[in-house]
């Protein structure tokens, strides 16, 4: 895919809004990751973004938000005709909930080098546990996705010496 098709543009868009809200997220003191969700005609579905802190729910993550507004919004949990926009590499729990929605397409910003379970960490999609194999586009908007989640990080850890 380059940078020139029209696809690629298209993911580019939703991951910026996908950025949007994780920028939300991290105002309101949770780690920012943002998720969005499109049918296969291009129409948002649902959104999320993280709330583990504002709703004391340790499965409040922005994918797992997205997924369940998503399944009441379309009246089923077969969210096979949609793709699901995030900007941090799905955790084990995510992806897993990915998996069981049967979404279509997984496009992710950013790797997750210590609990990435799409393809740094482990890959459950593609594992034998999995009942559903979909297709995964990692790195779109990737440095952006990745400074803002340093650029939060460096701001808490300051905090937390001053």
């Amino acid at each position: 895919m380059t940078i020139d098709d029209p696809a690629y543009l298209i993911h580019r868009q939703w991951m910026s809004r996908a950025i949007e809200l994780a920028q939300n997220a991290g105002e309101a003191g949770e780690v920012p990751v943002g998720a969005v969700i499109v049918d296969v005609d291009g129409n948002l579905i649902a959104e999320g973004e993280n709330r583990k802190e504002r709703d004391k729910d340790p499965t409040a993550h922005a994918e797992i938000i997205a997924i369940r507004t998503a399944g009441q919004a379309r009246q089923n949990w077969h969210l096979n005709q949609c793709t699901l926009y995030v900007t941090l590499e799905p955790c084990p729990m995510c992806a897993g909930a990915i998996v069981l929605a049967r979404l279509r397409l997984l496009v992710y910003g950013a790797d997750d080098a210590k609990t990435g379970a799409i393809r740094t960490v482990a890959n459950i999609p593609d594992s034998a546990c999995s009942n559903h194999h979909l297709p995964v586009l990692g790195g779109i908007l990737e440095s952006v996705c990745r400074q803002q989640l340093q650029s939060w990080f460096a701001q808490r850890r300051s905090k937390s010496t001053n």
